[in-house]
């Protein structure tokens, strides 16, 4: 994916990237994902919500060391911000880091950090002031090992098995005061802009499991024969085949829209959530009826079928759960009626 300059394709070409928009960035992450969703969950970690924020947030010392080192694909980075008690309440940062003068101490656990085990440079959040609470948080970006960050264990996943997961824990880790990115307090600012992007990185990840599901169906149904005929002549086979794909077209154009909105320097929040819970969801549905017509046979690892459905379940989770999806759309829909009264 580095030879093709996928593992900075947002980057500008100053600091090694591609350079190219965010459009192409979900073209790319469908295409990549309809053939390995964990090479695809590789790519948007990496260029979402590692390379996007310091993109974003860096200063120019910043951009040079952590933009122009990690475009190549030799290197990659991680993106730390959920903890084993906060779940969706991204606010709620119990990791610290204490200012000394000369340095951040920071102390704490993060949790179902992608690309964990093999990255070499982080953006992680942590409390610097817990008096302001959400506004208290704080972004830094670091090379990777340092001393007094130790790795959990390799989690053993339902689904994308191909990309690490693991926690990191923070042990008394000092950073150079050079590793804050942004302003003290600006972490939650970062962290929801990042989301934002890295949403429509997932729906188009969801995109390629359900188109992945959609073309294994099919496929299947052509040379699968029962009552003397192919199944893709039966009425029963094909609704499923017509649901399927008119889902798969809406989540498409969803995607698209968000990131041309992105693309166009306008609000996009609320689409970035409707593209991800449409396209999530729909990869679930998809992989749930490419099993039903292949029956038995996808049910086993001798078809794709199964790891799509395995694959298919986290995209719901991830980067905001279904849950948080509806509760943005809900708050930027209800603010946008208000506007007019």
């Amino acid at each position: 994916m580095g030879d093709l300059g996928l593992m900075g394709i947002t980057v500008p070409e100053e600091y090694g990237g591609a350079g190219l928009d965010y459009l192409a960035y979900a073209i790319a992450m469908e295409e990549i994902s309809r053939g390995c969703a964990s090479a695809g969950v590789v790519l948007s970690a990496h260029n979402s919500l590692y390379l996007g924020p310091v993109k974003g947030f860096g200063t120019k010392e910043q951009k040079g060391d952590f933009l122009t080192n990690f475009t190549s694909g030799s290197k990659i980075g991680c993106f730390a911000l959920s903890e084993p008690g906060n779940g969706s309440d991204a606010g709620a940062a119990s990791t610290t880091a204490k200012d000394t003068g000369n340095s951040y101490i920071v102390n704490g656990t993060k949790a179902w950090i992608t690309n964990g085990v093999e990255s070499e440079a982080a953006v992680v959040f942590a409390t610097t002031n817990k008096s302001l609470k959400h506004k208290g948080i704080s972004a830094f970006v670091f090379r990777k090992p340092v001393k007094g960050l130790s790795l959990g264990k390799k989690e053993d996943k339902l689904g994308i098995r191909g990309s690490s997961t693991c926690n990191l824990i923070f042990e008394d880790c000092e950073l150079p005061k050079e590793s804050l990115l942004g302003s003290p307090g600006m972490g939650f600012k970062i962290a929801m802009k990042t989301l934002d992007d890295g949403r429509i990185g997932i729906a188009g990840q969801a995109l390629g499991i359900a188109q992945a599901s959609l073309d294994c169906a099919i496929n299947y149904a052509r040379t699968r024969t029962a009552f003397g005929a192919s199944i893709l002549k039966l009425q029963s086979i094909q609704q499923k085949i017509a649901d399927m794909a008119t889902r798969i077209n809406a989540a498409r154009l969803l995607t698209y829209q968000a990131a041309v909105l992105k693309d166009s320097e306008r609000p996009y929040t609320k689409e970035a959530a409707m593209a991800k819970l449409f396209a999530s969801e729909t990869a679930t549905f998809a992989a749930h009826q490419a099993i039903q017509i292949l029956g038995g046979m996808g049910y086993v690892t001798d078809m794709p079928a199964e790891r799509y459905y395995r694959d298919a379940r986290i995209t719901e989770i991830y980067e905001g759960t279904s849950e948080i999806q509806r509760l943005v759309i809900a708050g930027n829909v209800i603010k946008e009626y208000e506007a007019k009264l």
